[in-house]
C-alpha cells in the first residue's frame, strides 16, 4: 500500500451535516473510501449554528475562545467542535457565531469572502493546535481557495504544516468567490498576487479565491479527465484558461464516484420495491411497482408501459434547462410522462408550472425532496441531462445505479461517463448528444425512445448500466496515487 498518508480534507459542506449539492456527497463519499484505504483523515468544515444540531450529531466542544489573528490589526474568536463521519474519521467544525450562525442557508450573504476567509484561517489554525502534521491539505472549492495562498505567504513558517502538500480541487469554476466573477470591473478584478484586505475594507470581496489557489496549489485537480481539458479553453475556462494552462502540468482530473451505500436499489428503504441488476424477473416487477407507486402519488395516470422521464438536478441554465423548455412541446405529443423535480431559477421553475397546469396527466414538476429522490430513479426509464457545461455531474451515476437510462450532453464528466448506446453492437450505457441544440436533444431522446420499445435489448442496456462501476473505490485510489506525486513536488 505504501506509506500512510496523513490527510486532511477542508470543505465548505459535508454531507449529512450540510449538503447543498454534489460537493456535500463528495466530501462524506472520498474521506471514507481513503480511510477504508487504511489512511489517516480527517475533515474540518463550518458550523453553520442554525442548520446543524449539536445534539443530534453528538458533537463535542474540543477548543474554545481561540482568538485568530487575522492580519496586523484584526483577529476575531472561534471556537473547535468535533464529531465523527464515520469510526477514527473525525469531522472537525469551526464556529463563529458572526458568520456562521445567522442564517439555515449554508450561501448567500453579501460578505461570503470575509465568511470564508475567516473560516481558512480557522481551519489552518485548528491544524496547529491539533499538531496535525499533515501530508496533503485537500482544499475543496473556492471557499477555501486562501489556504494554498496563505501556506505559501502567513503560515510559511508553521512547523506543523511545513511539509503539507496543497490539492485544490475545481469541482465547478464558475464559482470562484463570493458573488459572480464576471461582474466585478476589469479595474476592481484581483490577479492573485498582492496582499489580501482587511475584513472592514470592501474590496475583499473582490479577491478571487479560485484564482489565488490555482496559483498557488502544489497540484490543482477538477472532477472529469474531459472538464481538465476544457477548462483550459476559452469557452468553458470562465476567464482563467490561461492561468490553467500556464499550469497545466500540475492540472489533472478524476472522475467523482457515488456511495454505494447511499445508493443501492436492493437496500434502498424509500422504494416500494427493492431490486437488483442480476435478477431480471424481480427488477421488472420492481421497477413496475415504483412506477405505480410514483405516478399515484404525483397525480399522474397509473400505467407502468408509458415510459417515464425525469429530471432531478437544480432548474438552471447549466443544467440545460433552457434546451429542456424548447423541446417538451414536442414530447408532450408523444405518449410519455416528464417528472422535473428540483429548485433553482424561477426563469425556468415558472414555465413548468404553468405546463403543468394545463399538461397535469403527462408533466409533473415538484420541488427537490430528498427523501423522493431515488424514487424518481427507480420509477422512470430515462433521465435527461443536458447540461450546458458539467464538471462532473452525479445524478447520471445514480440514475444507472438505478436502471434509469441517461440522456445526456456529452460534454465535461457526461462525456466521461456515458457511453452513446449502439443498438448494432450493444455496447454504451446511454444516449448521448453533442451540440448545444434543441433538435440534436430532442433526436437523442428519440433514439432512447424507440429502443425502449425493443424491450429484450432495452434490459440489457439496463443491466449493464446497473453493473457499471462508479463507486468510490477506484477514483480514490486514483486520488492516492495525486496525493503521493505532489508529496514529490
Amino acid at each position: 500500500m505504501g506509506k500512510i498518508l496523513k490527510i486532511v480534507h477542508i470543505v465548505s459542506e459535508v454531507a449529512p451535516f450540510s449538503k447543498t449539492g454534489g460537493l456535500g456527497d463528495v466530501a462524506r463519499s472520498l474521506p471514507k473510501s481513503l480511510r477504508r484505504l487504511g489512511h489517516d483523515v480527517c475533515l474540518i468544515t463550518p458550523l453553520y449554528a442554525k442548520a446543524i444540531n449539536k445534539q443530534e450529531y453528538k458533537l463535542k466542544l474540543l477548543f474554545a475562545d481561540v482568538v485568530l489573528r487575522l492580519n496586523s490589526t484584526e483577529s476575531i474568536s472561534v471556537n473547535y467542535w468535533q464529531g465523527q463521519l464515520m469510526e477514527d474519521l473525525p469531522v472537525y467544525f469551526v464556529e463563529c457565531p458572526k458568520y456562521f450562525s445567522k442564517h439555515k442557508r449554508l450561501y448567500g450573504s453579501s460578505h461570503e469572502n470575509a465568511r470564508f476567509l475567516v473560516f481558512d484561517v480557522a481551519a489552518l489554525k485548528l491544524l496547529s493546535l491539533l499538531k496535525f502534521e499533515a501530508d496533503i491539505i485537500h482544499c475543496h472549492d473556492w471557499q477555501t481557495g486562501l489556504i494554498p495562498y496563505y501556506l505559501k505567504h502567513d503560515f510559511r513558517y508553521s512547523k506543523t504544516l511545513k511539509n503539507a502538500r496543497t490539492i485544490f480541487t475545481i469541482h465547478n469554476l464558475i464559482f470562484q468567490f463570493g458573488h459572480n466573477w464576471w461582474e466585478v470591473p476589469n479595474d476592481e478584478k484581483d490577479y492573485g498576487r498582492g496582499a489580501i484586505p482587511h475584513l472592514s475594507d470592501s474590496r475583499l470581496e473582490n479577491i478571487n479565491f479560485a484564482k489565488r489557489a490555482i496559483l498557488s496549489a502544489d497540484v490543482i485537480n477538477t472532477v472529469s479527465e474531459q472538464y481538465r481539458s476544457e477548462i483550459m479553453t476559452k469557452k468553458f475556462g470562465q476567464d482563467l484558461h490561461q492561468i490553467l494552462r500556464n499550469r497545466s502540468d500540475r492540472l489533472f482530473g478524476i472522475v467523482n464516484g457515488i456511495d454505494y451505500n447511499a445508493y443501492n436499489p436492493e437496500k434502498d428503504e424509500g422504494l416500494v420495491q427493492r431490486y437488483g441488476a442480476s435478477s431480471l424477473g424481480r427488477r421488472l416487477a420492481a421497477k413496475k411497482a415504483n412506477k405505480i407507486d410514483l405516478q399515484a402519488r404525483v397525480g399522474l395516470p397509473q400505467d407502468s408501459l408509458t415510459p417515464m422521464l425525469c429530471t432531478t438536478s437544480r432548474v438552471t441554465f447549466q443544467k440545460g434547462f433552457n434546451l429542456i423548455l424548447k423541446i417538451i412541446p414536442s414530447l408532450l405529443h408523444l405518449d410519455v410522462q416528464l417528472v422535473f423535480m428540483g429548485d433553482g431559477n424561477k426563469e425556468y421553475i415558472q414555465p413548468l408550472k404553468k405546463l403543468q397546469k394545463k399538461f397535469g396527466r403527462k408533466l409533473v414538476w415538484l420541488p427537490f425532496d430528498e427523501k423522493l429522490e431515488t424514487s424518481l430513479y427507480a420509477a422512470s426509464d430515462l433521465f435527461l441531462l443536458p447540461s450546458n457545461h458539467e464538471p462532473c455531474g452525479i445524478n447520471q451515476l445514480i440514475a444507472m445505479r438505478y436502471g434509469c437510462i441517461p440522456i445526456v450532453r456529452g460534454i465535461g464528466g457526461l462525456y466521461d461517463t456515458v457511453d452513446d448506446y449502439n443498438p448494432a453492437t450493444g455496447r454504451g450505457n446511454g444516449f448521448t448528444f453533442s451540440q448545444e441544440d434543441p433538435l440534436d436533444f430532442f433526436g437523442a431522446i428519440i433514439r432512447g425512445l424507440e429502443n425502449y420499445q425493443h424491450r429484450g435489448s432495452w434490459e440489457a442496456l439496463v443491466s449493464q448500466a446497473m453493473k457499471q462501476s462508479n463507486s468510490w473505490e477506484i477514483p480514490a485510489k486514483k486520488y492516492v496515487q495525486l496525493y503521493r506525486r505532489a508529496k514529490r513536488l
